[in-house]
């Protein structure tokens, strides 16, 4: 049975959103894949509330999430997620163009199970998120879904 559990990107700018998603397209990733702008809505969406009230329960099988984001930060969504007995399983990767060791240090204290510098170069970049992909799309063994 495959898992067809969807990837979140927490992406506040749109220009590399769409950059990620056509790395995903260019190497023939098939997951679905959702895009909410901020860590506001990224937490709505996790925790099914306002316009994702109506999407499935399932948890996605990893949050690609960015670290400079408005109205919460990657930070402030890390630890939120990290410190819910329901979603804290959940596989977090920032993906951000930061690399300062500020965030870096704190992505890992709050329980970042990942952290990739977004390049610069596009083919960089593509080839970055490919091994993203096959690491944590489909070799990695996601968690079993938390019964609330």
């Amino acid at each position: 049975m495959s898992d067809e559990r969807p990837i979140l990107l927490a992406e506040d700018n749109a220009s590399d959103a769409e950059l990620t998603l056509e790395a995903f397209a260019q190497h023939g990733f098939g997951r679905q894949v959702t895009v909410v702008r901020d860590g506001a809505e990224a937490l709505e969406y996790l925790h099914r509330r306002g316009r994702y009230t109506e999407r499935p329960s399932t948890a996605p099988c990893v949050i690609l999430l960015d670290v400079k984001m408005p109205r919460a930060n990657g930070l402030e969504v890390l630890r939120a997620i990290k410190t819910d007995e329901i979603l804290r399983t959940i596989p977090v990767v920032m993906l951000s163009s930061s690399r300062e060791e500020d965030d870096l240090r704190r992505s890992y204290e709050l329980g970042a199970n990942g952290y990739i510098v977004k390049p610069v170069d596009f083919t960089e970049f593509s080839r970055a998120v490919h091994h993203l992909s096959l690491f944590w799309g489909i070799t990695n063994e996601p968690p079993p879904p938390v019964r609330g």
